[in-house]
């Protein structure tokens, strides 16, 4: 079955579109979108240190990436820049410190188009099997963490105050950001990461009624973006992860158009209804 690129590159991208679509509810409720760029932009980093040391990728972009998540964490608490100027320098350094190391190393030979707009039609078996093995992992661990997290994100002072641990909840956050990076660099790139994290979950925003929703919702509007964008690519020879990102904007526009709005209020509607039916009974 997985013989064919296409399939594997459906497989791989659906188990990203997975993992992707409730993490990017987090980033879409915290206003963290400038945070997914900078470990995505991070990752480009990760790519030359591997070259360097000859380890592997996606270990070496996860571990650049977590580094990048402390030192913001701990610049938060020691420097008098705004959290907006520190994610820009790290951001900025990070993908400038990794265009540099790799042109210096005038022995490796790489896609650089592909690092930066994703390569999915490439994805191996290996691929796959780390995709789903991590993407799996991210879940279990994103589930245990879950009403910590959230409840950081509505108030982090409530969260303290109700002995949730806000701060190591924020801490596993960023690190499973760290993985569903690594694991996404072959299917987007670098530059098209932070997208899918962000499109998914703001059209699930128009139809969910509540967070759990909206994070089911968000891997669906994902993994429909997966399936249309490679079938587009296919069918008109446009790079696929920029026709990824495509797709999920097509998704978004008309979820945000008179008839998504329509769909949206029914099945808020339907909720509604079945909750009060519930409490009736």
């Amino acid at each position: 079955m997985l013989d064919d690129f296409f399939t594997r590159a459906i497989v791989a991208g659906l188990g990203v579109a997975l993992v992707a679509g409730p993490l990017g509810c987090f980033i879409v409720w915290r206003r963290l979108a400038y945070f997914g760029d900078t470990l995505s932009h991070a990752a480009l980093l990760g790519v030359a240190l591997a070259f360097l040391f000859e380890v592997n990728i996606t270990l070496a972009v996860f571990a650049v990436s977590v580094m990048i998540a402390l030192a913001l964490l701990l610049l938060q608490k020691r420097a008098t820049l705004s959290s907006d100027a520190l994610l820009g320098l790290l951001s900025h350094s990070a993908l400038a410190l990794g265009l540099v190391a790799l042109a210096f190393m005038t022995w490796v030979r790489m896609d650089l188009m592909g690092l930066l707009f994703g390569d999915i039609l490439a994805v191996s078996k290996a691929d796959i099997a780390i995709i789903w093995a991590g993407g799996i992992a991210v879940l279990a661990v994103l589930a245990l963490i879950w009403r910590p997290l959230f409840a950081a994100t509505v108030s982090a002072e409530l969260a303290e105050a109700e002995d949730m641990h806000p701060d190591r909840a924020n801490l596993v956050f960023m690190i499973l950001m760290a993985t569903v990076i690594a694991m996404s660099i072959k299917i987007v790139g670098v530059l098209l990461i932070t997208a899918m994290l962000i499109i998914p979950a703001a059209t699930a925003r128009r139809f969910a009624s509540g967070p759990e929703q909206m994070a089911v919702f968000a891997a669906l509007a994902g993994m429909a973006s997966i399936v249309l964008g490679l079938e587009s690519s296919l069918r008109w020879d446009t790079p696929s992860g920029p026709s990824i990102v495509v797709a999920a904007l097509v998704l978004f526009l008309l979820a945000m158009s008179p008839v998504g709005g329509w769909i949206g209020r029914l099945a808020r509607g339907r909720k509604q209804l079945s909750s009060t039916e519930r409490s009736s009974s």
